[in-house]
């Protein structure tokens, strides 16, 4: 027997249904990514979404606002470094554009082609961030290596140094921005964008060092600053590759399978809990399990222990929005392992 929810919400297709009101339980779940301290909230799954478009809109607006006043203050002074903070902060304004995409088409609802829904639009997103950030390192990169054989001098230090803290300022703000919203909607990739915009917050103030030490008399600190900027740059590239990568492969928190595991054991009449697989689809989870029932009970009561195994796994684990649960018959060891407890 197995128990759990069809994506669409419409019930359990040929299995068993619950209706319209285990939808409206599970989509305030979907809003809970610590816990049950916000389990009173009322926003449906298509205002999560509406909130992250949102978010990526304006962070969109303020890094490349940021990016235009610095590419101003490359062509005034000439410098590499500030033009390889200047071409990160563009890339990182761009991978809004994928992630955006991918929330609209995640809020489209499931088909019978596409019976997860659309949320996977999500990881395709995180592939497509990669390639930029990856572009930004290279073009940084170049750019450096060219100064360095080929010094210039640098003009208007004073404006490098103010281009190095507009950069850190607006960063900081939109990384702040991010993240809050992609942990309260449970995105991992606006979370990790979000990280991404605080790192290249550091880069910018690089710029600033690479300002003072040409000021100091040290032409060639600008060109290698330009150089450091390149490999903090690769840095965030392993680490968003990992993470994207990890997602593609159904990889989850080994914690949230634990926490599946015990949950679904302190349920009344479950004996053993086995199999338990869970995935991401978009910034939800979904898990599947089989539970291990008394064989002398009956359909009906074995599908209500399986209902209340779903009910408290949707409750109690973060992000995850539904479940699909086998039972099976004890055998005779397990019986006496459940008597002996």
């Amino acid at each position: 027997m197995t128990h759990g929810t069809n994506p669409t919400g419409h019930g359990h297709g040929q299995r068993h249904g619950h209706g319209h009101a285990r939808l409206g339980q599970r989509l305030r779940h979907l809003l809970t990514p610590h816990g049950h301290d916000s389990a009173g909230r009322v926003d449906t799954a298509l205002e999560t979404s509406a909130r992250g478009l949102r978010t990526l809109v304006w962070s969109f607006v303020a890094l490349f606002g940021t990016a235009v006043a610095q590419l101003a203050i490359v062509l005034l002074t000439g410098s590499v470094a500030l033009l390889s903070d200047t071409i990160h902060n563009v890339a990182d304004a761009l991978t809004s554009v994928p992630l955006a995409i991918a929330f609209v088409l995640g809020r489209r609802a499931a088909s019978r082609r596409y019976t997860y829904g659309f949320g996977r639009a999500e990881d395709l997103a995180g592939i497509v961030v990669v390639v930029l950030i990856a572009t930004s390192a290279l073009l940084a990169g170049y750019e450096s290596v060219r100064r360095l054989a080929d010094p210039q001098s640098m003009r208007y230090l004073w404006a490098v140094l103010l281009a190095g803290v507009i950069g850190f300022v607006g960063n900081e703000l939109v990384a702040r921005y991010r993240i809050r919203v992609g942990r309260e909607i449970g995105s991992a990739a606006l979370v990790a964008d979000g990280l991404h915009a605080r790192t290249d917050g550091f880069t910018s103030l690089a710029v600033v060092l690479g300002a003072v030490g040409t000021g100091l008399g040290f032409p060639i600190a600008d060109p290698l600053v330009g150089l450091a900027i390149t490999v903090a740059i690769l840095v965030v590239l392993r680490d968003a590759a990992r993470e994207v990568l990890r997602r593609l492969m159904d990889a989850v928190d080994p914690e949230l399978v634990e926490r599946v595991e015990h949950a679904a054991a302190e349920v009344p009449g479950v004996l053993a809990v086995r199999e338990v697989r869970m995935r991401w689809i978009g910034h939800s989870l979904r898990a599947e399990l089989a539970i291990t029932v008394d064989d002398a009970l009956d359909v009906g009561a074995a599908h209500d222990i399986a209902h209340a195994v779903e009910h408290r796994l949707t409750r109690t684990v973060p992000r995850l929005t539904a479940a699909a649960v086998h039972t099976e018959p004890a055998t005779g060891a397990e019986r006496a392992h459940e008597t002996l407890s």
